[in-house]
């Protein structure tokens, strides 16, 4: 597929990088174009699931755009008026995406028309989640959350890895208080992955302040949760948030769907989470 290289740049000031797929036909979806968020460490060219559901929304005619955010890769550099910074999942605070989206969703509208929706996989899915339901205004047509992890400090301590994470979020705690907020930590729970030890606690802090249960009832647009039968029955950041999300009364429809045989990518029944995909959207609940 050939994708024009563009870039936005937020209300804070920082450069992100995107690709932006052009249909060849009119869109039979409820929306014209989709904005593509990557999940931790993630970039806007490297998922294979994203590869396979561009081609999907391509030939319905819909425009893709797989964007950047300021938490791409391990360890980035961003480009502000002010100089570089680090950034990437290691460094980000995850309340910044509201900036990173807004400027994506605008930058959409402007290219394509008023008709966008939002896809997010993992990270991505709780940053979907968490920028509309915390800025209404960004107002995408609808919204799919693809395996958006529980970020619970007591969803995670009550979990068979309880003890593990709480040691590292007590290791975080020591060295912030040492004065060695910036410290990299290479922690194993609850996902491989390198992060400062204020970033750690700030993002897994018992605060929950990015917990989705405690913000999905205020969604302002449909959405489609969808989580892999394998991850739930595998990983703490995903058991019980299918039975949890559906016991939750929200403003906006909200449909939840677990792919059997599924894992957190996806990986051999893509076919079948298309299938989720395209009869949501078809069944005009994703129509506001």
């Amino acid at each position: 597929m050939l994708a024009d290289l563009v870039y936005c740049t937020t209300r804070d000031d920082v450069r992100l990088d995107a690709a932006f797929y052009s249909p060849v036909k009119t869109s039979s979806l409820p929306f014209d174009a989709i904005g593509f968020i990557h999940g931790t460490g993630g970039n806007f060219y490297s998922s294979t699931l994203f590869d396979d559901l561009a081609a999907h929304f391509l030939e319905c005619g819909c425009a893709v755009l797989r964007a950047n955010t300021r938490g791409h890769d391990g360890i980035s550099t961003a480009v502000t008026i002010r100089g570089v910074c680090r950034q990437g999942a290691a460094y980000e605070v995850l309340d910044d995406c509201r900036h990173d989206l807004a400027a994506w969703l605008a930058w959409l509208r402007e290219r394509a028309g008023p008709r966008v929706a939002l896809l997010g996989h993992s990270s991505g899915a709780v940053k979907s989640l968490y920028a509309v339901c915390h800025e209404p205004r960004l107002a995408p047509i609808c919204l799919i959350a693809l395996s958006p992890p529980r970020l619970s400090y007591g969803h995670f301590c009550l979990s068979d890895s309880g003890d593990a994470f709480r040691a590292t979020y007590e290791n975080a705690e020591r060295l912030v208080s040492a004065g060695q907020a910036t410290a990299l930590m290479d922690v194993k729970v609850p996902l491989p992955f390198v992060i400062t030890a204020a970033g750690f606690i700030e993002k897994y802090g018992p605060e929950e302040r990015y917990n989705f249960m405690n913000f999905i009832r205020s969604i302002p647009c449909p959405a489609l949760i969808t989580f892999g039968g394998i991850e739930v029955a595998n990983n703490m950041a995903f058991a019980g948030s299918p039975e949890t999300l559906k016991t939750i009364a929200v403003r906006q429809p909200l449909h939840v769907a677990t792919i059997l045989g599924a894992d957190h990518g996806y990986t051999g029944v893509r076919p079948a989470l298309w299938t989720e995909i395209e009869t949501w959207l078809s069944g005009g609940d994703a129509v506001r």
